[in-house]
């Protein structure tokens, strides 16, 4: 499996929310995470291969929830990119997947956003819509 502990540059940034889930910035996503982490957007992404669902377990160093069992791949969409673009992307990055061996992302849960606060105090604040994608099944991929 592909493991790339370091998945995030210190300048890539979030896009920020308004009260009204509108674009309202952009933070150094490095420094956006704390006890009072500003609302911002987020995808999730479910993983399916022949009939199977792929969760992970998120590195040890991630900064929220180290540790922790969880959906396939998460992350956050960046300044002028589709959230299906950042779902390409993450794919690459958390699992390295090609692009090519993923369906379209279907996005299951559109309006889904929640605030959680991690055993370390750490909050996530985000507007996450949820998306399915399926991994094709000559891909080479070892999960």
């Amino acid at each position: 499996m592909h493991n790339n502990l370091n998945t995030h540059s210190t300048d890539e940034v979030v896009i920020l929310a308004d009260e009204n889930g509108k674009p309202a910035g952009t933070e150094n996503k490095v420094v956006v995470h704390t006890a009072d982490t500003p609302l911002h957007f987020a995808f999730s992404a479910w993983l399916v291969r022949d009939g199977k669902l792929l969760l992970t377990r998120r590195a040890l160093t991630k900064q929220t929830w180290p540790g922790v069992w969880t959906n396939s791949f998460c992350g956050h969409p960046a300044p002028g990119e589709s959230n299906s673009e950042a779902v390409y992307r993450r794919a690459r990055v958390e699992l390295g997947i090609d692009p090519a061996d993923l369906s379209a992302p279907e996005e299951v849960l559109p309006d889904f956003a929640y605030r959680a606060v991690d055993s370390s105090g750490i909050v996530e604040n985000e507007i996450c819509p949820v998306f399915i994608t399926t991994l094709a099944a000559d891909a080479s991929f070892e999960p």
